[in-house]
């Protein structure tokens, strides 16, 4: 059996990373985007991960910390967002959104 090594996690991360970036490109509502965004802040924390079991970094951990408070902040502003936008275009797609209410 073989061990899972360095370039597995740097591989997976690749992957994830690539998902999320699609998702936020393609966007076909903020909802998409927002799964995207996260899904490229996991890849970050799983490189973070990795390096720090395979290099003997000690910033790793604090790293995947404060990444995850960053990540939880920008769900709820999101989500406050997704509030407002609905309320004011019942929509959640971001084309719909082209101006700007007082």
């Amino acid at each position: 059996m073989t061990s899972i090594s360095l370039q597995h996690f740097l591989i997976l991360s690749f992957i994830l990373f690539s998902l999320g970036t699609y998702a936020v490109i393609v966007r076909k509502n903020i909802l998409v985007a927002l799964i995207g965004i996260e899904l490229i802040l996991n890849a970050a924390n799983l490189n973070f991960f990795a390096f720090s079991k395979f290099k003997n970094y000690q910033f790793g951990e604090l790293a995947i910390i404060f990444v995850i408070i960053i990540a939880a902040a920008e769900a709820a502003v999101a989500l406050a967002i997704f509030i407002n936008l609905y309320r004011n275009f019942a929509s959640i797609n971001p084309d719909k959104a082209n101006t700007m209410k007082e």
